[in-house]
């Protein structure tokens, strides 16, 4: 149920991380869930170093870290698919 719960959270952070970066990514969607994956992951470990593991009620700081590094990362990992794969996509 773990790795439901992964998938699901990645899906949806790696989405609103594409809705909120600006211009057109390229990267499929399968790339984006694992991107948005990478991105809870990260933010989690950010939240755990700043003190915020877990708190009462909904964890809206966690959250937060976790939707920035999702930014990051799809940011980033779209630039390199692009840099990588899109160009034999566009010559074709």
């Amino acid at each position: 149920m773990g790795w439901l719960w992964a998938i699901i959270v990645g899906f949806v952070l790696g989405l609103i991380a594409k809705a909120i970066i600006p211009g057109k990514q390229h990267s499929p969607l399968w790339l984006t869930t694992i991107f948005g994956m990478l991105g809870a992951i990260v933010g989690n470990s950010i939240a755990r170093a700043a003190g915020v593991e877990s708190t009462s009620g909904i964890d809206w700081s966690r959250h937060a870290f976790q939707l920035i590094a999702a930014i990051i990362i799809v940011a980033l990992g779209d630039m390199l698919y692009m840099a990588t794969l899109g160009k034999r996509k566009t010559r074709a």
